[in-house]
């Protein structure tokens, strides 16, 4: 996750512990709304992530299940509001978003990304 956290911050222009929580809504979105085998396949293949969403590797908020509460029932706007709420500016949601995507991608294939994104409602609008 080093690398992905270490990208973000460069590209976003933003420090450390937000691009962590910003990672953090952002895959317990995920988790929450996408498809599960194929968010788990995504997960997977990127290293450190599922260490990181169960707290693990500076995974902070309590894991993935500690960000579950917050997040129930309000699908993608919720994550948006998340990381408005973590601070970030809509144009950091969109950057922090994009590394997130391309990240995936390069680590689990670009096929099994996009399947994700059209299968969430409001998430292709973000990305």
């Amino acid at each position: 996750m080093e690398e992905l956290i270490n990208r973000i911050c460069a590209k976003a222009g933003i420090g450390e512990d937000t691009a962590r929580e910003a990672v953090g809504i952002i895959l317990r979105f995920l988790r929450k709304d996408g498809p599960t085998e194929k968010v788990d396949q995504v997960i997977d293949a990127m290293p450190g992530a599922r260490a990181f969403l169960e707290g693990g590797e500076d995974g902070k908020k309590g894991g993935f299940l500690g960000g579950l509460a917050s997040m129930t029932g309000m699908g993608a706007m919720g994550a948006l509001n998340e990381l408005t709420q973590a601070g970030l500016s809509m144009g950091e949601v969109q950057t922090v978003t994009k590394e997130v995507v391309a990240f995936a991608k390069e680590k689990a294939g670009e096929d099994i990304v996009d399947d994700i994104i059209e299968s969430i409602p409001g998430l292709s609008q973000v990305v």
